[in-house]
């Protein structure tokens, strides 16, 4: 049995009745809208969001049976997210997600932007029809972060000036502030007060730290992992590796790496030269250490939890954030 899979079994029952309320919710009545959706739900992923959403809920509701605030708080997130993917590949231009052409591949820029548009406005709905509002604050927020933290990355992309700082704020607001909407929504669909959500919230954004950062470093291994080496230095993606090492270097060492990156980035034997001198210069150890401060504090948030399968499998997922092979 695989890791997700083991961290999946105490919501096993719950995420079967999900994945039905889900397709619901993606139904509509035009023909050429449920084409999209449903070749959208076909090549779903982990589906680790809902998963934290679910294990959170369970978490602190004890073993009573989840309400249907737990399944709209998941479905919330995932059209969210979903429509999120569709339009970053319109963005990104990008023809394939997960091994399959993207939406804009198939039914190119127009549709794809329309059809993410249509699940953002379908989780509103969602949220707004069930009163659920402390969900829909939480979920506009993190949408605000996300949009944020992109703007961010591109604007200092151009210029290459991104400090340490900066990236955290950038990824806090791209990939963290989203899982830690899912841990915070979990948490307010079981009734927890607000120290108590805000505590979730903090444990989903410190595992959506340690999540990107294990990303980045994938950029600098041998492992054969689904990633090519180097794609993040040939986007002109700042990682935390090249950010560190960038700013230890000498005047002439930072001019020799902002020049590859700018101007070579295409080029595979300076890439490969690149990525030698970041791993020669610390950048990897510097980026596993900061990863594993964010998981241990992620840790000792939940060891303060209340003991349970939900619990344990949450311990888990943050160990998988940080060991995962691709």
């Amino acid at each position: 049995m695989g890791a997700v899979e083991m961290i999946r079994r105490p919501i096993e029952a719950e995420m079967d009745v999900f994945e039905k309320k889900f397709r619901d919710a993606m139904s509509s009545g035009v023909p050429l809208l449920d084409r999209v959706l449903y070749y959208i739900v076909r090549r779903k992923g982990k589906q680790m969001r809902p998963m934290f959403v679910f294990l959170t809920a369970k978490m602190l509701g004890g073993e009573a049976p989840l309400p249907e605030a737990t399944y709209r708080a998941a479905t919330l997130i995932e059209l969210g997210h979903t429509a999120s993917l569709v339009h970053d590949d319109v963005v990104d231009e990008s023809d394939r997600r997960r091994n399959f052409f993207s939406v804009n591949a198939v039914w190119k820029n127009k549709i794809a932007v329309l059809v993410g548009d249509y699940m953002l406005t379908q989780a509103l709905t969602l949220a707004v029809d069930y009163g659920e509002f402390d969900m829909l604050r939480e979920v506009g927020h993190t949408a605000k972060r996300m949009s944020e933290g992109e703007l961010l990355q591109i604007e200092k992309a151009r210029r290459l000036n991104i400090t340490e700082e900066v990236y955290y704020d950038v990824i806090r607001g791209k990939t963290a502030s989203l899982i830690g909407a899912c841990t915070a929504v979990g948490a307010i669909s079981v009734g927890a007060d607000k120290a108590t959500v805000d505590r979730m919230r903090e444990l989903g954004l410190l595992c959506g730290m340690a999540f990107q950062i294990k990303d980045d470093l994938f950029d600098y291994t041998e492992e054969k992992i689904g990633k090519p080496t180097g794609i993040d230095i040939r986007e002109q993606k700042m990682t935390l590796p090249l950010i560190y090492v960038l700013n230890q270097a000498s005047k002439d060492e930072r001019k020799w790496m902002v020049n590859i990156v700018k101007r070579h980035n295409k080029d595979r034997k300076r890439v490969r030269e690149l990525i030698d001198f970041v791993r020669s210069r610390g950048g990897l150890e510097y980026a596993e250490a900061k990863m594993n401060a964010y998981k241990d504090r992620a840790m000792d948030i939940l060891s303060r939890c209340p003991s349970s399968q939900a619990r344990a499998s949450l311990k888990e997922m943050v160990r998988y954030c940080t060991e995962r092979k691709i």
